[in-house]
């Protein structure tokens, strides 16, 4: 049986109008029409849905039953539109970002603040993870965007918006403070001991490679989990790590840690936006994405 759907909205409208009169003025059409509409639907079904008298309209017996699935179908409809709505005016919804720690702490913080400022309805679900697997959760469709730390896998369907670079320093604690009053080689550097992330890592990969392209080993002798961890390996004379110099300064400013000066630099590392190209945006995921693309003011 195939029934137009515009029959369903005008049955649910005189339902609740009990009059084919007034359903036509809310629905913004003529009384005629809608009286030809519902026989044609009473037609369909092989059943009458209305009693007709001069004080208008009411259900029989079917037409209730009818109006029960009826109206559970409309006002699903309904809501289905509001919350597409609220949606696209950003009153709602939700987005999902996977991000580096890096990322998180010199990008991600500062935005997603100023995000919720302006769209406290969106649902915000902020995960930490490692490169690799906020690539593996957007590909797999779990998180909206990932923003994290180079070097990144390539794909074809993998969209790439670099957002900021930076250096990374090696710093020690108090046990190794000895390092930091000359300039070492990589050389010297790769016999100590190293706290780094563990394999499988981007930042694993960049020092690895790093390391071998100056013809040197590279040993991780305290694997951390994540980067927050490194920092506090340090300080307690687990090794010597490397970190953003930004987000080492305070603590070396305080004394907690020291610079090791190299004599060759680290190369410059990228935070990066990534995003699955072939994935339709949301109107919240567009304006997360100017949000975290926007350029600081130099002026500020």
């Amino acid at each position: 049986m195939t029934i137009n759907y515009d029959y369903y909205r005008i049955f649910y409208v005189v339902a609740q109008c009990r009059s084919f009169t007034r359903a036509a003025e809310m629905l913004k059409n003529n009384q005629p029409n809608i009286t030809r509409c519902m026989k044609n639907l009473e037609q369909e079904l092989g059943c009458k849905l209305f009693h007709r008298s001069n004080k208008g309209v009411t259900l029989t017996p079917e037409g209730q039953r009818f109006y029960r699935r009826v109206a559970a179908a409309v006002e699903q409809l309904q809501l289905g539109e509001e919350e597409i709505r609220r949606d696209g005016s950003l009153e709602s919804g939700s987005l999902s970002i996977s991000a580096s720690e890096a990322a998180l702490q010199m990008i991600l913080l500062d935005k997603l603040s100023a995000f919720r400022a302006q769209y406290p309805g969106v649902h915000l679900r902020i995960t930490n993870e490692t490169t690799p697997q906020a690539i593996e959760r957007l590909r797999n469709g779990e998180s909206d965007f990932a923003v994290i730390t180079g070097p990144l896998p390539t794909g074809r369907t993998l969209q790439q918006t670099e957002l900021l670079r930076f250096t990374e320093i090696p710093v020690c604690g108090p046990a190794y403070s000895d390092l930091a009053a000359r300039r070492c080689t990589l050389a010297e550097l790769a016999r100590c001991p190293l706290v780094c992330l563990g394999e499988g890592t981007s930042t694993y990969s960049f020092y690895h490679a790093f390391f071998n392209a100056n013809g040197q080993p590279f040993r991780v002798d305290v694997e951390a989990a994540t980067m927050d961890q490194i920092l506090p390996m340090v300080e307690h004379g687990l090794g010597i790590g490397f970190y953003p110099s930004e987000l080492a300064a305070p603590r070396i400013a305080r004394g907690e840690l020291f610079c090791v000066p190299l004599e060759l630099p680290v190369p410059e590392r990228a935070i990066t936006l990534v995003e699955d190209a072939a994935r339709p945006r949301s109107t919240a995921m567009k304006a997360i994405r100017e949000l975290i693309c926007e350029k600081p003011d130099p002026q500020k």
